[in-house]
């Protein structure tokens, strides 16, 4: 027999054999893939890196970063998959941020306090009030007005202060308004129709008298973020709020809060704010 035919014969006697009694091919470390990890991937994406920080959500960072606000180890930095290394120093417009613990406090703010971070009048803000809340820089969430008291929330979590302010998400907030002059009945059925104020609808969820009181106590339940937008609702059809104190924001309530205290949520409130 010569040797093409015997070659012939052992091959197709290999192939006859069951596939799970084949001779395996060794596998040798040179041809091994390698599964390597670079530097890169080991560190947190920079849009993150600025959320987390408290400065914005995710998509705010990208604009910001695309128009070369932030630095890291003093270069600009413009690119957008950027990973921030341990070590690292990121400055936001000149200023040295670092991601930080998540923090909320819900402060039950008093009259004659600005939402602000500082005034350059030397006016009362409410920062002075939730100064000794926590170590980390945090900020409030949405405004209330000098006069307004009630629920404001800080923190430093940027991604769910987008999220609590933007009205697509319809975060509740309930105000208890005190009237100079009675809500006629007329004014209340207005009130739950259209409002237009300067050119734009305002979206008003519920409004009613508050039980046991006078005419002049009135709830109005709203989304809007509209700058003083409650009371130019009722300025609209006459009358003035002489008091105006917010009750409930996203399902967090002044229970057990005294005016001008703080407290810190529980993590089951947390949780709540990030299921809205």
């Amino acid at each position: 027999m010569d040797s093409k035919k015997s070659s012939r014969g052992r091959q197709a006697k290999r192939n006859s054999l069951p596939r799970n009694t084949r001779p395996n091919k060794k596998i040798t470390t040179a041809n091994k893939p390698k599964t390597t990890t670079s530097k890169e991937d080991k560190g947190v994406r920079l849009n993150k890196y600025i959320a987390n920080s408290g400065i914005c959500s995710r998509r705010e960072a990208d604009t910001y970063i695309e128009h070369g606000s932030v630095t890291i180890n003093g270069k600009l930095i413009t690119e957008m998959g950027y990973r921030v290394q341990p070590g690292d120093q990121v400055r936001f417009d000149g200023t040295l941020i670092s991601m930080e613990k998540k923090r909320y406090v819900l402060l039950n703010k008093p009259k004659n306090y600005i939402t602000t971070m500082e005034d350059d009048r030397g006016r009362r803000t409410v920062m002075d009030l939730i100064q000794n809340a926590t170590s980390e820089r945090i900020y409030p969430v949405g405004r209330l007005d000098r006069n307004t008291t009630g629920l404001l929330l800080f923190t430093n979590d940027g991604e769910l202060a987008k999220k609590l302010t933007h009205p697509k998400h319809n975060v509740r907030k309930l105000y208890h308004a005190s009237l100079d002059k009675k809500l006629s009945l007329s004014d209340l059925e207005k009130l739950r129709g259209d409002v237009i104020i300067e050119g734009k609808k305002v979206f008003i969820d519920a409004v009613s008298y508050i039980e046991g009181e006078r005419k002049t106590e009135v709830g109005i339940e709203i989304h809007s973020g509209r700058n003083r937008i409650v009371r130019k609702i009722f300025e609209h059809f006459g009358y003035h709020v002489t008091k105006l104190d917010r009750v409930i924001f996203a399902g967090l309530t002044k229970k057990n809060l005294p005016r001008g205290r703080w407290r810190t949520l529980t993590q089951q409130e947390i949780n709540n704010l990030h299921m809205l």
